[in-house]
């Protein structure tokens, strides 16, 4: 580092998925990391290019099982024992809209046991942590569409089929909260709002990758739901500055912070967006909502703008561009081919 500084560790749990392989390589640019995933609804492909960092570590494990970085033998250089964790980044927990129901108790057990785990090692090390959390600890759209800030508690079912996610993030967030007040560590608390960009798996439900595949094959595009469906749609580079800046930032009681777009943008118009950047002869089709994929709130952003100088920055259009340039150019490493 710069001015002879010693590069700091730090651990990213759920480092191969979409957001967290992203992270990891903001991170290697000033940082040694160690990433861990146990790859339920992440990709070894997401990360292939950075192992050959010597700053970079991947270890396969569920943390939902505690985790001892001191007994691995590849992560020896990192001297973890003398040097310790400087930060963790906790972003463990699956996110398949499709194969929402099959992962169920992993989630449940990712809210809470692993959050546990990534916890009491910020403990032991006396690390700062981050949580990546969600837009869902707020609870539904509201009907008036008034933007969430942060000091509103939220409305979530605890008994609902998704409570293992939305009530769940609300735990860890209390977990996250309890901790700081018991062992005074520094806990950040990252609320993350409707992501997209290269990297998201495909055919999962997620819709802007598979609107992008279906268009490129000549394929209709699905929406999980009807011409109403609306949403904000935040390009991950941005959702990785706004991470990075609350983990950084040197106020200790900040409290949740939303990372989103507060721009409100009709699904069919973004299909329609991709339909024309890729020259396609694609309709758009409709079929019943899945149940990890609804329609969610709009951030209000003051806080994320005034407390840490973030702000969005890559157009709608921009970020469809990098995501729909990504898909062609790795199309055979994402399994498929055009026009089949």
């Amino acid at each position: 580092m710069e001015n002879g500084q010693q590069k700091k560790n730090v651990l990213v749990t759920g480092g191969a998925g979409f957001i967290g392989s992203f992270l990891c390589e903001r991170l290697l640019e000033k940082h040694r990391v160690i990433c861990v995933d146990n790859f339920i609804t992440s990709q070894e492909s997401n990360i292939d290019h950075l192992l050959k960092n010597s700053d970079f570590e991947f270890i396969r494990h569920d943390f939902n099982t505690p985790f001892d970085p001191e007994v691995y033998p590849e992560l020896a250089r990192f001297r973890v024992k003398f040097d310790g964790l400087h930060e963790v980044y906790h972003l463990a927990c699956p996110t398949s809209p499709k194969k929402f129901d099959q992962y169920r108790i992993q989630t449940l057990l990712a809210n809470s046991q692993a959050t546990k785990n990534a916890l009491d090692l910020a403990v032991k090390y006396r690390s700062k942590i981050l949580l990546a959390s969600t837009s869902v600890v707020y609870g539904p759209r509201p009907a008036d569409n008034q933007a969430y800030k942060e000091e509103y508690v939220g409305m979530v079912n605890n008994l609902s089929p998704r409570a293992c996610y939305d009530e769940g993030k609300r735990y860890a967030e209390t977990m996250f909260e309890t901790y700081a007040q018991v062992y005074g560590i520094q806990v950040k608390i990252a609320r993350i709002f409707r992501t997209y960009g290269p990297r998201m798996p495909l055919f999962d439900g997620q819709m802007i990758p598979d609107f992008i595949t279906n268009a490129l094959d000549g394929k209709d595009l699905v929406i999980y739901g009807d011409e109403t469906f609306r949403t904000s749609l935040i390009y991950v580079s941005d959702v990785v500055d706004g991470m990075t800046k609350l983990m950084n930032t040197s106020s200790s009681d900040i409290g949740p912070v939303n990372f989103g777009s507060d721009l409100d943008i009709p699904l069919i118009e973004v299909a329609q967006r991709i339909i024309e950047m890729t020259g396609s002869t694609s309709r758009i089709a409709f079929e019943p909502s899945l149940l990890f994929m609804s329609q969610l709130g709009l951030p209000d952003i003051t806080k994320a703008k005034d407390k840490l100088g973030w702000l969005p920055l890559v157009r709608l259009d921009e970020g469809l561009k990098k995501t729909i340039d990504y898909t062609i150019a790795h199309k055979s490493l994402l399994g498929f081919k055009f026009g089949s």
